[in-house]
């Protein structure tokens, strides 16, 4: 009988132990699958983080780039201007009447300083409204004169044009105001 006691123990044993042979090897398979997916999201994040560096390297680039060639449009608008400039110096060795040659030379500064202004105005810089009150946040009073033509705090005369910028002033303009 001890005999029979023990096949059954055995075999009530044997079982049990490829249950949890069973149990150990899908748990051993269970941790290679996540230890898988972990590995693939570190190298996805790898990726990612390495595209996020290009872009960020990129963008400065991009950024230096448009900073150092932001006046390239301005530039290559005052090209006319100084070509207009070069034929009034060559204007100035032509053969002429003194008297004509210097009102030519003064219609040809004329028309090349409205080309300017009108290049100046195209990008945004403007000259100081001389009609305008007295304000010193845009003229600078250099000179205070007696005039029964203007009141008090008024401009008399513009000694230097002050230019704007959009809203900010890039140079105030020289004024004389009444007393």
């Amino acid at each position: 009988m001890s005999n029979e006691i023990n096949e059954d123990v055995i075999n009530d044993e044997q079982p049990t132990l490829q249950e949890g042979e069973e149990a150990v090897a899908e748990s051993m398979n269970e941790l290679e699958t996540i230890q898988a997916e972990l590995a693939s999201f570190k190298d996805k994040y790898a990726r990612v983080h390495a595209d996020f560096d290009n872009i960020k390297k990129r963008l400065e680039r991009e950024k230096y780039q448009a900073l150092e060639y932001a006046n390239e449009k301005f530039a290559k608008d005052l090209i006319p201007v100084v070509d207009s400039l070069s034929m009034a110096i060559g204007a100035a060795e032509i053969e002429a009447e003194p008297a004509i040659l210097l009102e030519k030379l003064k219609e040809g500064v004329e028309l090349t300083m409205k080309q300017l202004l009108g290049v100046l105005e195209k990008h945004g810089v403007t000259p100081v409204d001389e009609s305008e009150p007295f304000d010193p946040n845009i003229h600078n009073a250099v000179q205070r004169v007696d005039s029964p033509d203007h009141e008090s705090g008024a401009i008399v005369n513009t000694f230097q044009k002050g230019f704007r910028y959009k809203e900010r002033t890039l140079r105030d303009a020289m004024v004389v105001i009444a007393n």
